[in-house]
């Protein structure tokens, strides 16, 4: 079973903290959500009847623990140091242009930076984000491009 884990883990791991951090903004609370979603996921992993489902299964467990992390925010904010130690060797105004996406994007409410990162960062159909989620495909659709015109309104 361990072995099993890691493997669909390792193959995993990199969405799942790329999610993480652009839902929730900074690298510690990224990590800590990641590491709590696998800790759960492992003790849970015997229950998982259809292990090609490992990756929505996880992806679910990560999006309860960032939602948990997002209620406790208020008026979250990046700072520009963040931004930078993620940068390298790059011109300034690449890292104009991405702080200003990442204080755009911090700007959404949470449910639209789910719906944002799972579908632009994870790669997921609108579908299978209205499963995970537990909303109406429609839904996420209007969620999805009313929070893409909020980013091109804050980014113009």
């Amino acid at each position: 079973m361990k072995d099993e884990f890691i493997e669909l883990y390792t193959a995993v791991y990199k969405d799942l903290y790329r999610y993480a951090l652009y839902v929730l903004g900074n690298r510690e609370d990224a990590e800590d959500a990641v590491s709590e979603a696998v800790v759960d996921a492992y003790a849970e992993f015997g229950k998982l009847r259809d292990k090609g489902a490992f990756k929505g299964w996880i992806f679910k467990i990560l999006s309860a623990k960032c939602k948990r992390r997002l209620k406790g925010y208020v008026n979250k904010t990046l700072e520009l140091d963040e931004a930078l130690d993620t940068v390298v060797s790059v011109e300034a105004e690449d890292i104009a242009g991405r702080v200003d996406l990442q204080n755009a994007f911090a700007m959404l409410d949470g449910r639209e930076r789910q719906v944002i990162a799972m579908s632009l960062i994870a790669g997921y159909e609108g579908e299978t984000i209205a499963r995970l989620m537990k909303m109406n495909h429609n839904t996420v659709r209007t969620v999805k491009s009313r929070a893409l015109e909020k980013l091109r309104r804050m980014l113009v």
